[in-house]
């Protein structure tokens, strides 16, 4: 006889990710009559580092019922077609990782092969001009993707930079129209069920007792539930991944946003610079074991400028939990890891860890297997992001500083060289179904943090390298001239 459903859920922790939660849960959970309630406090802080988002939000904005042109107003957001990557390769350098694909529609696996082949060939072709979306962030023109498969806009990709904490409040106004209680203050006690270890209850400061069936921590990095109370262990990657610490503060806005985030590398670590409709969202991430922090306040501020509020200071460690589903508590955000912000990855994470509770939601028993799937498909997410972004600093060049030279010796994980490996030898990239970055990122970053395949795919053999450089520079012309297009539409 199967268990009994659930019929009420307690999310701890407010800011992006329990409202999040929220809003999401609202939505999906709404004809079975769960009760949802979530506990913050004001007086904890959010971090707001997740202001810059990859194109998976879309599929989150959707799965709530959020209309885009609401989402915008609400949240100050900006047009995203991309990242640049600039002194990644030495002072001067810089590197575009486009949200879109290379070359023309469906050509996106080949198209890397015929500038590899071109490029063993002596031929110095310009990765940027074979990207729709690159082409249109540069000009500073925004388009969207048709969704038609023949077309060359079907290659565009975007996302957005948004102020995160106008997000959780939009969020939060949407999920209590739906029915989710928001209960005030700290939790001063947990009560947990001696014999099955789950959790029955929280207790806030004021008074108020929460029970529930089912538990998620969105507390946070300290994990108050998941590590506090189910002891989930962590997993360090601070080994690949240096950087610990964050200096965070705002800018007056632009007069034109640019399309795109920046991270430029800097003497122990690197900034980011994002612009929103009200303000640029500016940090350094740096690694507190090469640098202090208030030197590192300082490097932020001699590039910066003078900031529109102090600047705040984040801690942090990178890595996972060992488990972010035990017994009847699941862990989404902060509270199941955390890895900086580099490729914008946070905010994906939370709607990631949504999605995965969504698919396995459980009865009120909360089968051990299924906390079983939930962390084996979560740890391997998570594995795949640390291998992306430890690809950009293990092959850094140009840069002398100490964390970088350390961050170039170190070994890789075997994941990556693999991936490495099979990218040198034949230009193929290595990729599950299931991994968050395709082709055309790994494409870019690879080849932006300067690796050259050797070879390419034989498929191609069966042209002439003549045929081949006709082709791409048919392929070029057709790019020039849809950008040119869209910019006189504008």
């Amino acid at each position: 006889m199967s268990a009994a459903p659930i019929r009420s859920v307690a999310i701890l922790g407010g800011g992006t990710a329990g409202w999040m939660t929220a809003a999401a849960l609202s939505k999906a959970l709404s004809a079975q009559g769960v009760a949802i309630a979530l506990i913050e406090s004001d007086a904890i802080g959010t971090i707001g580092v997740g202001e810059a988002t990859i194109p998976t939000i879309h599929w989150f904005n959707q799965l709530i019922g959020l209309d885009e042109a609401a989402f915008i107003a609400e949240t100050g957001a900006t047009w995203k077609l991309g990242i640049e990557f600039r002194g990644w390769q030495g002072e001067g350098s810089a590197y575009f990782h486009p949200f879109g694909t290379y070359g023309l529609p469906g050509d996106a696996q080949m198209l890397p092969h015929r500038l590899i082949r071109a490029w063993n060939g002596g031929h110095a072709l310009d990765i940027e001009q074979f990207s729709l979306t690159t082409q249109m962030a540069r000009a500073g023109v925004f388009a969207r993707s048709n969704g038609d498969p023949r077309s060359l806009l079907s290659t565009l990709g975007h996302a957005y930079h948004f102020d995160a904490g106008l997000y959780a409040a939009f969020l939060r106004r949407m999920a209590e129209e739906r029915g989710v209680r928001r209960h005030e203050g700290r939790v001063t006690r947990i009560e947990q069920d001696g014999q099955t270890g789950f959790i029955q209850a929280l207790t806030t400061e004021r008074g108020e007792r929460v029970a529930a069936d089912l538990f998620i921590d969105c507390s946070g990095l300290g994990g108050l539930l998941i590590e506090g109370q189910m002891h989930a262990g962590f997993e360090d990657w601070s080994h690949w991944l240096p950087c610990d610490s964050a200096w965070a503060a705002p800018t007056a806005a632009d007069a034109a946003p640019p399309l795109y985030t920046t991270a430029t590398a800097a003497q122990a670590g690197w900034r980011w610079r994002i612009p929103l409709q009200h303000r640029v969202g500016n940090g350094y991430v740096f690694s507190s074991k090469f640098q202090d922090a208030e030197a590192a306040r300082s490097d932020l501020l001699a590039a910066i400028g003078t900031p529109t509020a102090d600047p705040r200071l984040i801690r942090f460690t990178p890595g996972r939990r060992r488990q972010a589903w035990i017994g009847n508590v699941v862990a989404i955000g902060l509270s199941s890891g955390f890895l900086e912000p580099l490729e914008s990855t946070s905010i994906h994470l939370i709607q990631t860890g949504i999605g995965k509770l969504l698919s396995l939601f459980p009865r009120q028993d909360c089968a051990t297997l299924l906390a079983e799937q939930y962390n084996r498909v979560f740890a391997q997410e998570m594995e795949d992001v640390r291998d992306f972004l430890v690809l950009h600093y293990h092959f850094t060049k140009g840069r002398n500083e100490p964390m970088w030279q350390a961050c170039q010796a170190a070994d890789l994980p075997a994941t990556l060289a693999y991936k490495v490996d099979h990218f040198l030898g034949s230009g193929r990239l290595m990729l599950r179904q299931e991994d968050l970055f395709r082709d055309a990122s790994w494409f870019a970053v690879m080849t932006g943090q300067g690796l050259r395949a050797q070879g390419h795919n034989p498929m191609l053999d069966s042209m002439s390298a003549a045929d081949n450089l006709r082709h791409l520079d048919a392929v070029r012309a057709a790019i020039a001239k849809s950008a040119a297009q869209l910019q006189g539409a504008r």
